[in-house]
């Protein structure tokens, strides 16, 4: 079964060369680039089956979307830079699809690390998204800014391989990303209408350290545990410090 590979991009050079290898089953490859800097669409242009459609970013939804629109295949798989398949869950993929039946989508667990160490709690235990599915079946639903979300009009299924998630290569740049996400949420709660409320903030920038650390059992993953629970409270904070700017 034909199968493309998506992926969206921007300054993705020391991953790029990785993550279109991790696509060497699918028969197209389509990078949906945001005019990157660095060498990303020039090691891109290297792999024979790469389509690579350059556009100014908006936000993560537009341009997911575009990446659907310009795959030849029903079937997509979708994965972001810092993952990657293994193995094992590479043939269970080809496996799945050449089943007489399928699901329309599938979710994949993620395995979480944090500058190669692997994270076991911090709220990452259950960490799962949406990968592998028929683009006529889903679409990225429009207004979400950032942590896009996939709506699937069909059945759904979860694959038992987790995909490896290095979403942390250092603590500095990982707190852009999530300073970065913040500011982007908070954008979209202005667009529908969300009232800026310091008590709120503050409340719920505490909880998201206290689930994240208590609740989840990040003081289990020792220091850097501490560091992504602190780090999500913070992009929580920054949302409501976006929100109260785009009310001024």
């Amino acid at each position: 079964m034909n199968i493309s590979g998506l992926i969206i991009t921007y300054n993705e050079e020391k991953n790029i060369q990785d993550i279109l290898e991790s696509f060497d089953f699918c028969d197209e490859i389509i990078v949906v680039d945001s005019f990157s800097t660095d060498k990303t669409v020039e090691i891109a242009k290297k792999f024979s089956n790469v389509k690579v459609i350059q556009n100014k970013f908006e936000d993560f939804t537009k341009q997911r979307n575009l990446a659907l629109k310009a795959a030849t295949n029903d079937w997509v798989l979708f994965l972001d830079g810092d993952e990657r398949i293994t193995p094992a869950l590479k043939q269970e993929i080809i496996d799945e699809l050449n089943k007489p039946e399928q699901k329309d989508a599938y979710y994949f667990y993620r395995k979480f690390f944090f500058a190669q160490k692997p994270i076991h709690f911090s709220g990452t235990q259950s960490d799962k998204n949406f990968r592998l599915f028929r683009k006529s079946k889903a679409i990225y639903m429009a207004g979400k800014k950032v942590h896009e979300t996939l709506e699937v009009n069909g059945t759904i299924g979860i694959l038992k391989n987790k995909l490896l998630h290095y979403s942390v290569s250092d603590y500095e740049s990982y707190k852009k990303k999530m300073i970065h996400y913040g500011v982007l949420k908070g954008k979209e709660m202005a667009a529908k209408g969300k009232k800026y409320n310091v008590l709120v903030q503050y409340l719920k920038t505490a909880f998201k350290f206290f689930k994240a650390y208590i609740m989840r059992l990040g003081i289990l993953d020792g220091k850097e545990g501490y560091q992504l629970s602190y780090l999500q409270s913070l992009s929580v904070y920054e949302t409501y410090e976006s929100l109260k700017k785009e009310q001024n």
